[in-house]
């Protein structure tokens, strides 16, 4: 029998991921008290369900339960029919915060204080089992398609997990840089489509803005550099065992050149990497244009 454990933060959407493997015909258990697991395997086998495949989302609502996890993974370790991986979801704090402030949901360790002060908490009592984890996920800027995606990928079709998730972001500087980020590049030296009529009122999802901006040979050249020096630096981050990396790229209001330059990134790294992309403030100019979106 194959177990997966799904568990990590809070709010960093273990009850999703739950609802992936149940489509893709795990069986599901939520909340389970750490200190049942071995018993659960052990019945599930010996009693001949015809179980094969099951998902537990293990998490802090089990409360001091939560500390025999250790003694529930070790009951697994003694059972011969029985393989077992960990799957920790985890996000930015800035990232929980607003999902408990969008869904008012109150966080099991806050009580009657911020959801920060509980987020905290967390973090810190998840800490060894984030150390301990098959896979870790950060689901910050990844849509429920892209989670959904790699969950089957690595569950589902077994396929090679190198537990790396580059995240992209755009981003404008006069909002502030994004605080997670690992690597931050600032493209303002870039010919800048604003001062174009024609291209102020458009973004760099636009061909227009994006042929603009690409048509310069400073553009290319720092677009060329940036994949060598990423190309370089992720194998050693993975052989580091980080799980992520942030790569935001800002411009002066994150709406053409760090789009744009951001959308080069993720088009050439995407074939061979987990990529998510995100465009953090190209939104927040009221004057935007929707005009055609632009895809490599």
């Amino acid at each position: 029998m194959r177990i997966v454990i799904v568990t990590g933060m809070s709010g960093a959407g273990k009850t999703t991921v739950l609802k992936i493997f149940e489509d893709a015909g795990y069986h599901c258990v939520d909340n389970l008290p750490p200190t049942f697991i071995g018993d659960f395997a052990k019945l599930c086998v010996e009693r001949d369900t015809g179980i094969t495949q099951v998902a537990l989302g293990i998490d802090i609502r089990g409360g001091k339960m939560f500390d025999d996890l250790a003694h529930g993974l070790a009951a697994l370790d003694k059972q011969d029919n029985v393989t077992y991986s960990i799957l920790f979801l985890d996000a930015s704090n800035d990232v929980l915060i607003n999902r408990y402030k969008e869904t008012r949901h109150l966080h099991p360790l806050a009580k009657n204080d911020l959801a920060s002060v509980g987020i905290l908490k967390e973090r810190a009592i998840l800490e060894d089992v984030k150390d301990k984890a098959t896979h870790v996920i950060d689901t910050s800027f990844i849509l429920p398609r892209q989670l959904k995606e790699k969950i089957l990928k690595i569950f589902i079709d077994n396929a090679e997990f190198d537990n790396m998730m580059i995240n992209v972001v755009s981003f404008g500087y006069k909002f502030g840089i994004p605080e997670e980020s690992d690597l931050v590049f600032d493209v303002r030296f870039l010919p800048n489509p604003f001062y174009n009529p024609e291209l102020r009122p458009l973004t760099g999802l636009d061909r227009e803005v994006r042929d603009y901006v690409m048509s310069h040979d400073v553009s290319v050249r720092f677009s060329e550099s940036l994949l060598v020096m990423l190309r370089f630096l992720i194998p050693h981050y993975v052989s580091e065992g980080k799980n992520q990396l942030i790569v935001s790229i800002g411009c002066t209001g994150g709406r053409h050149r760090s789009v744009a330059l951001a959308n080069e990134l993720f088009n050439d790294l995407n074939p061979t990497n987990s990529v998510v992309l995100s465009h953090r403030d190209i939104d927040k100019d009221p004057s935007r244009h929707s005009g055609g979106g632009y895809a490599k």
